[in-house]
């Protein structure tokens, strides 16, 4: 497995992603937070497993059914854009969704490619401080082989399909959309929506060559 840069949530997560032994078994409602974090991991956890026989194009096509169903894509491509978001094209906003989603994924593919006996534990649910237009922080951490931990805590919050992840914050405070936000921000000020749509299209491509 390779330590990289992990985007569009753990950009800068030095650390992969997975479980011990058997599937986790979490003690929550299916439709909870803690359940849709925990259901995603073991998908991740699978594909790494398999990570090598599947290749990169193997574990893109089974992360993506994994990623649209546990994250909001789309929502995450809007709080990136910023307040610039509400000038763009809606053809553009769809290919800049397209366009995000698949770079979501392909990081996933790129980065978890394989397990060497990291785990990770669901620690517990709550709401988002003040409120938070019904959010919810669900606390992991990632303990690897050597015992070292790191923290990873997941923002979900409710839309028209139930909750979805929105945001990851490594260490507990770095939030990755906030940094995705800062640097699509710049693009789109600077080449527009057609730029941002080639830059991650661009990342893609790198990440499959990989």
């Amino acid at each position: 497995m390779r330590v990289s840069p992990l985007i569009p949530f753990c950009s800068r997560l030095a650390v992969i992603c997975a479980l011990l032994a058997a599937p986790p078994v979490y003690a929550a409602d299916a439709g909870s937070a803690s359940a849709i974090v925990g259901g995603f991991y073991n998908v991740l956890l699978d594909t790494m497993k398999k990570g090598p026989d599947l290749k990169f194009s193997g574990r893109v096509k089974q992360l993506t059914p994994a990623l649209a169903t546990a994250f909001d894509l789309a929502a995450m491509t809007r709080i990136a854009a910023g307040a610039q978001w509400p000038t763009i094209k809606p053809e553009e906003q769809r290919q800049l969704v397209d366009s995000f989603s698949r770079f979501s994924v392909a990081s996933y593919a790129a980065n978890f490619d394989g397990w060497s006996g990291e785990r990770f534990e669901v620690l517990k649910e709550g709401p988002v401080p003040g409120g938070g237009n019904g959010g919810v922080i669900v606390e992991t951490k990632l303990v690897m082989k050597s015992g070292e931990e790191v923290q990873l805590n997941y923002l979900l919050r409710p839309g028209s399909g139930g909750l979805h992840i929105i945001d990851v914050f490594v260490h507990g405070t770095i939030s990755e959309l906030a940094a995705r936000r800062s640097e699509f921000s710049s693009v789109l000020a600077r080449d527009g929506a057609k730029g941002l749509h080639e830059m991650l299209d661009k990342r893609v491509a790198d990440l499959a060559a990989k």
